[in-house]
């Protein structure tokens, strides 16, 4: 199961939901922080997890004429594979591929004052994004646990790299003063 299933199954084991209050939740938690989530591929993975059984979908109409929404229900089935999923998703490590170390394995190919430049514009983007993560964490409070702790270890794993840039900046500044 994609990561971008798993949050979706996941949203809808919590509550039936339709497809816009998906977004809502998607929005609301940050969770395209975590996952590749567009808002044009809901409703293709919401038929994907209803093709596998893992939802069922139900026409409820609601108050206005011609309004109505598909509110969709998880099934035995996918409680079953959200379980699963999720097990391995904790247990299991995975291999992350990052940009960042492509550009450091590049580093030879640009001058030193091009990748301190690069490398201090990586750092003040993350500090951005550390603040508006930040931002939307005590907006929504509170929260329940689970979210919070989707929100720490985003906002550790931030903090460690902004560590690792700055060490490395120096390090480099350092070698740039050496020759």
């Amino acid at each position: 199961m994609t990561n971008a299933e798993l949050a979706i199954l996941s949203l809808i084991a919590e509550k039936d939901c339709h497809g816009y209050e998906i977004e809502s939740l998607i929005e609301e938690r940050g969770l395209r922080e975590w996952t590749e989530i567009g808002f044009s591929s809901i409703y293709y993975l919401l038929k994907k997890l209803e093709k596998k059984k893992w939802i069922t979908g139900k026409v409820v109409r609601q108050a206005g004429p011609g309004r109505s929404r598909v509110v969709y229900h998880i099934s035995a089935a996918g409680w079953k594979a959200l379980r699963a999923s999720t097990l391995e998703a904790l247990s299991v490590p995975h291999r992350t591929t990052s940009p960042m170390q492509v550009g450091l394995a590049n580093l030879p190919a640009v001058s030193k004052d091009e990748a301190l430049a690069a490398l201090r514009q990586q750092s003040e983007g993350l500090s951005e994004h550390q603040g508006r993560l930040q931002a939307r964490r005590e907006s929504q409070q509170p929260l329940p646990f689970f979210v919070n702790a989707m929100f720490d270890l985003a906002l550790i794993k931030i903090t460690t790299e902004l560590d690792w840039l700055d060490q490395f900046i120096k390090q480099l500044e350092q070698m740039h003063d050496e020759n």
